[in-house]
């Protein structure tokens, strides 16, 4: 049900971009370009409006943003219930589960660093 709402409201919400675009595109590029600014998208002088704004409200767009919304159902994590079977890449570049990790009764701990 969840997976249905979310494919519902990105989809509304990519018509309605869509559509803005065809109307109003000088304000949706305006509009676009806030967006990168918050992102620091804007920062690279080699990666441009033209580049990345058209892109915005595709079908192409649609799909990530699926993608990312109905993997992220799965990463919530709540207390004193399982934790989350999230993907992970090794330094080798292999990608697993973290629980895949989980040896025995022992606990699993992560430790996040840099590699730097």
């Amino acid at each position: 049900l969840q997976k249905l709402l979310i494919l519902l409201h990105v989809t509304l919400c990519v018509v309605v971009g869509k559509t803005l675009m065809i109307l109003f595109p000088n304000a949706m590029k305006r509009y676009i370009l806030k967006l990168g600014a918050k992102s620091r998208m804007n920062e690279n002088p080699k990666f441009s409006y033209e580049n990345w704004g058209p892109t915005f409200f595709s079908f192409k767009y649609l799909l990530f943003v699926l993608k990312v919304k109905w993997k992220r159902l799965e990463d919530e994590a709540y207390e004193r219930h399982p934790a989350p079977n999230t993907p992970v890449v090794t330094l080798d570049g292999e990608v697993c589960r973290l629980l895949d990790f989980m040896q025995d009764n022992r606990p699993l701990i992560l430790n996040f660093g840099s590699c730097t």
